[in-house]
């Protein structure tokens, strides 16, 4: 079982939304909820470098608590980390580079798989700070909300691996899709083992729910995303449960968020081929249509238009009134339909969070 000296949970509202049971109000949290929109990540950043705070378990568990403690009422905290720590602990050179973003030493050629990608590498031993971080997160919150830990999908590891940085195309990658298929193939078995190590080692660390962010499936097409992404997705989360059940570990929510692939929902919503708990939505996908691909059987996490952030505080709470009565109190996780851009307010954040609880709670008593 996990640490049983892990501080009792207090507000569990998420956990039971994941799971779909009923819940007295919708529970919220924020992707990118610490970032440079808040004075204090700022300030936090003045003087640490990004990997620094990432490989450094003090550092990563304050700055995971900086919006906890600005916002207290969140409903979940999400360990502060990098999806790119997989490709880092594969021997790939990863650095940050102010007003680019992350900047991989790609893959060139199919052959560099080889010699690039250490395969030999321990996984956990590598990525043990992670690990070290979300244990002294559990203990620093004192059971106030859940811990989320997470991974990148497989095909956005891999799109970084090869583009070396961000993309408008992904041209490069899916050249690859094309020309060399079994190579392909090749790396995204190697990451999705590694992801599968990465998951259910945060679990014992304490993670009590996990999001496998598919950040970049927008670029792919239906036939590449049903041959080179969803199968690896949905083995993830297979994966992920046999071995926590084969390990006695506690049972945890999985929440799949893969931006852009509205054209893959009803796929994703079939919960026949894969063990997700929970569907993240961008903001381009109707309320009604995810809906009706979820047909009850999955919880719904999104997805209001990261840019309704710049609205003023009484716009921005009507926009979430809409968004609660479009997809109602139950299987259902308010978030944005993205992570939260740094020139937003920090009041509006505030806004957000408050009013997915008021209009909530007041749907629910009617």
């Amino acid at each position: 079982m996990m640490n049983i000296d892990f501080p009792e949970l207090k507000n569990d509202t998420i956990i039971r939304a994941a799971f779909g049971e009923k819940t007295s109000y919708v529970p919220v949290w924020v992707m990118r909820q610490a970032g440079r929109y808040l004075p204090e990540f700022r300030e936090f950043r003045q003087h640490h470098s990004f990997f620094d705070i990432c490989e450094t378990p003090e550092l990563a568990c304050e700055a995971t608590m900086l919006p906890i403690r600005r916002y207290p009422s969140l409903d979940a905290s999400i360990i502060f980390s990098d999806i790119l720590v997989i490709p880092k602990a594969l021997g790939m050179d990863v650095q940050m580079v102010e007003g680019v973003g992350p900047v991989v030493e790609a893959l060139e050629t199919p052959s560099q798989i080889k010699t690039k990608v250490h395969t030999d590498n321990n996984i956990d031993t590598e990525l043990d700070y992670v690990y070290k971080a979300i244990t002294l997160t559990r203990h620093t919150l004192e059971g106030k909300v859940p811990l989320i830990g997470f991974a990148g999908g497989p095909f956005t590891l891999m799109s970084y691996m090869i583009e070396g940085q961000g993309s408008k195309t992904m041209s490069k990658v899916k050249r690859w899709f094309y020309q060399n298929p079994i190579e392909s193939h090749q790396l995204l078995e190697i990451l999705t083992q590694s992801i599968i190590t990465f998951l259910v080692g945060q679990v014992k660390a304490g993670a009590q729910m996990l999001q496998v962010f598919e950040s970049h499936a927008g670029y792919l097409g239906s036939k590449q995303f049903d041959e080179f992404c969803l199968p690896y997705l949905n083995r993830i989360s297979c994966a992920v449960r046999d071995k926590l059940r084969e390990q006695n570990l506690n049972d945890v929510p999985m929440v799949l968020f893969a931006k852009g692939a509205h054209y893959a929902l009803d796929k994703m919503c079939d919960t026949t081929s894969h063990q997700y708990n929970v569907i993240g939505l961008d903001w381009t996908i109707d309320a009604d249509r995810a809906k009706t691909a979820s047909k009850g059987r999955i919880t719904l996490q999104g997805n209001l238009d990261p840019c309704a952030l710049y609205a003023d505080q009484d716009d921005l709470d009507y926009l979430v009134e809409q968004m609660i009565q479009e997809f109602g109190t139950e299987r259902y996780i308010a978030n944005l339909g993205h992570g939260i851009y740094p020139d937003v307010k920090w009041e509006n954040v505030s806004t957000f969070v408050n009013a997915v609880h008021k209009y909530s709670k007041k749907l629910i008593n009617k």
